[in-house]
């Protein structure tokens, strides 16, 4: 004999699994110290933050706010478009049955415009690296 597992049953397994999602990504992503892409990397605050101490000169703070302008003129405009996107993607997940076509695509839209947007704030973060000397580089290292 064999057994069917009942819908409810399955959607309340589905339910509690998304629910308990989040607390499983947490505890799978390592924390930002442990992050070898972060660490590789100078935040713009951390720089601003001991500009004198690694002897920032005025052309370096000058091509740095540049980067970080540009991030956020270029973010700025990103982040509508991903706000309107995912106000679209909601409401086909909110329909009854869900066009599962329509909702995966538009799903692709929203992670484009995410991806878009780490990549811009992933080139700032080269940028600012590579504005950097070595020297000023470690020193950075150290200070974190």
């Amino acid at each position: 004999m064999t057994t069917r597992l009942r819908p409810l049953p399955l959607l309340l397994l589905a339910a509690a699994l998304f629910a308990g999602a989040p607390a499983l990504h947490a505890q799978a992503t390592p924390a930002p110290q442990q992050d070898p892409v972060a660490e590789a990397l100078f935040p713009p605050e951390l720089v601003m933050q001991h500009q004198q101490r690694i002897g920032l000169t005025a052309p370096q703070r000058s091509a740095i706010t540049g980067a970080i302008q540009q991030l956020q003129s270029h973010v700025v405009d990103l982040q509508w478009q991903l706000q309107a996107e995912s106000q679209r993607l909601v409401e086909l997940l909110r329909a009854s049955p869900v066009n599962e076509a329509a909702a995966l695509a538009q799903a692709d839209r929203v992670m484009s415009l995410e991806r878009e947007i780490k990549h811009a704030h992933l080139q700032m973060l080269v940028r600012i690296k590579n504005t950097l000397t070595r020297e000023q580089q470690a020193t950075l290292q150290s200070l974190r």
